[in-house]
């Protein structure tokens, strides 16, 4: 016999950044381990960072992370509305999956035409919550950005199409948060505010019990009750929300470990190909577009780009295109990864100007490869053999890119792998310099140690496995949230109407 039927329950937020998409994951084990089937849902994401599900669309990260903690596959209902920057004004829209065009902000919106994608949220909200219980929604940003009231359709609106619990989520660490709490519960509409049914403090540091007035003054101030205080945490580790964090990580080779350095690009997308490494005790990585720093490095990756060109034209007048060659002549290993294979190639070409307007750009020559941009996205997860005349096992990733790379007419093809389908993927040209389409190919222990086998002299520690490692990461977070809100409470909001 199933379990009761329970309200979704939505995370809202006092702003952007505040910790809605952790704890929403945490959430998602929680209800997981209480013996539901929960699964996520944020009606719209903009992120770069994005996952290919088992149909071949594409989704946000954030949600594909959720629904691996939830324990089941990711699917584009959970998050039918992806918005990915391609400059400060301009995103692509990707809608159930796929990208059906570009739209500056000013026409995306507007209130004509809105309704079609509020539509499109709600049915894919429907046919997510037929299937799974309970489902745990994400807003987005702030819920009182009242200037956009009107076409707003990830927060509130949907919360009431969804019938949800609502816990608004606040951010303690960044100061003000009596201001931030009351202020975002002000701003609402009278039939807005009922929707509210709880507030959540995140990023707390210090004796939570020094707060206990403070609770008790936010709870008179909001009439609403606090469902808990979450510790700032250091030792868990969740994937973030987007790549706003990378710039913390740009530190300096260290002795004793392979020193891996990903080349910072403006546009950097799937940044989350690199965090098994991050993780991995062999390695010491860092993110840099510091010319010195990447020529220190034993390995350098070249990551995706949601503007190849536009990417590669910065690097090769900021001297880091020059610096990555050199690295390599002294013997660095380099790797490209979707947007960053294509830039280690002969040229780029973009004569539609799918990414703007340059047409060809010459890029690091370090694989005997050209590449041409083409309108239709390719999207879909991958199994693979890497090196298949080496290794016979599967790996598994995923692709999402525009473009299709080819060897030069006068170089013999030289595959990095060999998907199941039987296609041939990237380009080998020796064990230090290899490109692939395919983003997740490092979270493959196979290929992880051969990217580490010319280093072994540096290697103490034994592989590692990401997978069980993330596992238990979902574990402890789930622990750690549990253990610092009324999870009593929470259930008792999430009760069904009684009809």
């Amino acid at each position: 016999m199933g379990k009761k039927k329970l309200r979704p329950l939505m995370l809202v937020g006092t702003g952007s950044d505040v910790g809605k998409s952790v704890i929403a994951t945490a959430f998602c084990r929680i209800f997981l381990q209480d013996g539901y089937q929960p699964a996520p849902f944020k009606a719209q994401n903009m992120a770069l960072n994005s996952y290919a599900t088992p149909e071949g669309l594409e989704i946000g990260r954030a949600q594909a992370t959720q629904a691996e903690a939830a324990g089941i596959p990711c699917h584009t209902d959970m998050n039918p509305l992806l918005l990915k920057p391609t400059s400060d004004k301009v995103c692509q829209v990707v809608l159930n999956g796929k990208p059906v065009g570009n739209q500056s902000a000013q026409s995306y919106f507007r209130k004509e035409g809105r309704e079609i994608f509020r539509q499109a949220v709600h049915d894919a909200f429907d046919r997510l919550v037929s299937r799974y219980n309970p489902i745990v929604m994400e807003g987005a940003g702030s819920i009182s950005e009242i200037n956009l009231r009107d076409v707003d359709l990830v927060n509130l609106p949907m919360a009431r199409h969804a019938g949800a619990a609502v816990i608004l989520v606040a951010d303690i660490d960044r100061g003000g948060v009596f201001a931030s709490v009351y202020g975002s519960i002000q701003l609402l509409t009278p039939e807005e505010r009922p929707l509210i049914r709880g507030i959540l403090i995140n990023k707390f540091r210090g004796d939570i019990r020094l707060f206990e007035s403070g609770v008790r003054m936010l709870e008179e101030l909001c009439g609403i009750p606090v469902v808990g205080i979450v510790p700032y945490y250091k030792d868990i580790y969740i994937e973030e929300e987007d790549s706003v964090s990378l710039e913390t990580k740009q530190v300096q080779a260290a002795h004793g470990k392979v020193n891996i350095a990903v080349v910072l690009l403006r546009h950097l997308s799937n940044f989350t190909d690199f965090q098994a490494l991050e993780q991995d005790p062999r390695v010491h990585l860092y993110y840099t577009n510091n010319t010195k720093e990447i020529e220190k490095a034993d390995i350098v990756l070249l990551p995706g780009s949601k503007n190849t060109i536009g990417d590669l034209y910065e690097l090769r007048h900021n001297g880091v295109a020059q610096s990555i060659v050199r690295a390599h002549k002294a013997g660095a290993t380099v790797v490209g990864i979707c947007g960053g294979y294509q830039m280690m190639g002969r040229e780029v070409c973009d004569p539609k100007q799918v990414e703007g307007n340059i047409e060809r750009l010459p890029g690091l020559g370090l694989l005997p490869v050209t590449t041409e941009m083409e309108g239709e996205k390719v999207t879909r997860q991958v199994r693979f053999r890497f090196l298949p005349a080496l290794e016979e096992q599967f790996c598994s990733g995923y692709e999402i890119h525009m473009g299709n790379t080819v060897p030069l007419p006068d170089v013999s093809v030289s595959p990095l792998n060999q998907r199941s389908d039987g296609e041939a993927d990237g380009y080998f040209a020796s064990p230090k310099c290899f490109g692939t389409y395919i983003h997740g190919i490092l979270d493959n222990a196979a290929v992880i140690n051969y990217l580490l086998r010319p280093y072994v002299d540096k290697l103490t520690d034994v592989p590692f496995d990401f997978q069980s490692f993330k596992e238990e990461q979902y574990d402890k977070l789930a622990d750690h949230v549990r253990s610092h809100v009324d999870m009593p409470l929470i259930y008792g909001m999430m009760q069904p109407a009684v009809k």
